[in-house]
């Protein structure tokens, strides 16, 4: 019964552990990597249209022999 208490109290403590860490993504880093990601569809806006409309076409050609 004593280590099962002794478990129990364990489990308790590493989960108050990950509750009040502050380690984690911050806003800034967050923004950074959306701005990052915008960017990067902002330049490949033309490549990324024609590769979504050939994908469309060619789901469109194949479902129709469904």
């Amino acid at each position: 019964m004593k280590a099962v208490k002794k478990k129990l109290w364990t489990g308790w403590i590493r989960i108050q552990k990950i509750l009040t860490e502050k380690d984690g993504i911050s806003t800034v880093e967050l923004i950074l990597v959306l701005v990052v990601i915008i960017g990067l569809v902002i330049i490949f806006k033309k490549q990324l249209n024609e590769l979504v409309t050939k994908i469309f076409e060619k789901i469109t050609n194949e479902s129709s022999g469904i």
